[in-house]
């Protein structure tokens, strides 16, 4: 476990180097949250009766999402891995007396928790500044709060889980960026990254809660902002959970048939 920890310190630190490109995302990210809350403000103008989140929690859920963006996005895959896969320097890790799946899952997870401490505090001070219902609120007591931190964790454990299933998968692929490509585009549209969930129909919704993309950003956030509360609550955190273990034995699973079926300069 320590060398996991030691990768895990090592990428970390490498994050935080990269202080200029933090603050153009903060820019972005600031600017993307605002106009996305303009956006439903206007929608719910015309009926603010029609949806299934009052507009404070769904500012509130916005703002989450931008600050804690380096947490969930699927798109955030490290072209490192990709890259020696491709071109066989992935042996060098083999040489290593470590678990590639480890190596990797870890890094992953420094790489994005770095990126999110970067950005997070300033997007979430401007953010609680707004006057309401634009800006920020605060959970509803501590419970929520620590629950709230709780399923971020395991959500970003969810989200690295799924993106060590790509990883995988490209071992057996000429090129991995069609898998890629309908990952992301599959997580981005599932998970709430583009549209919140409650907005979805209910007969779809009920479907969708049930998938592993609902349990990667839509449940810290909507937890968060007071839209997810008791019984469907506690539903969600053990799927939260549950989804984990799989993707987790998914992805090892196909890491050890990777390692039978990989082939480097022909040996």
């Amino acid at each position: 476990m320590k060398k996991y920890i030691a990768f895990f310190r090592l990428r970390f630190s490498m994050g935080l180097q990269y202080r200029a490109a933090a603050a153009a995302g903060i820019i972005t990210q600031f600017v993307w949250g605002w106009m996305e809350i303009l956006m439903f403000r206007a929608f719910y103008k015309a009926n603010p009766n029609a949806f299934p989140m009052t507009f404070q929690a769904t500012s509130a859920y916005i703002w989450m999402q931008q600050a804690f963006l380096a947490l969930f996005m699927a798109w955030l895959m490290e072209n490192e891995i990709f890259d020696s896969i491709i071109n066989g320097n992935v042996a060098y890790e083999l040489c290593r007396p470590i678990d590639i799946y480890n190596m990797w899952f870890s890094r992953s997870l420094a790489n994005r928790i770095s990126k999110a401490v970067l950005r997070c505090m300033p997007i979430l001070l401007v953010a609680g500044f707004l006057p309401a219902p634009y800006g920020m609120i605060l959970p509803e007591n501590i419970p929520a709060f620590m629950l709230f931190l709780l399923t971020m964790l395991t959500g970003v454990g969810v989200t690295v889980a799924f993106c060590m299933l790509v990883y995988m998968i490209s071992f057996f692929t000429i090129s991995p960026d069609g898998v890629r490509i309908a990952a992301v585009s599959t997580v981005e549209f599932f998970s709430g990254a583009i549209i919140p969930l409650p907005f979805f129909p209910e007969s779809i919704r009920n479907i969708l809660e049930l998938l592993p993309f609902a349990s990667m950003q839509n449940v810290p956030l909507r937890i968060y902002s007071g839209d997810l509360i008791g019984a469907p609550m506690w539903r969600a955190i053990l799927l939260q959970f549950l989804w984990l273990f799989i993707l987790v034995f998914i992805g090892k699973l196909l890491n050890s048939l990777a390692m039978k079926h990989i082939s480097l300069q022909g040996g």
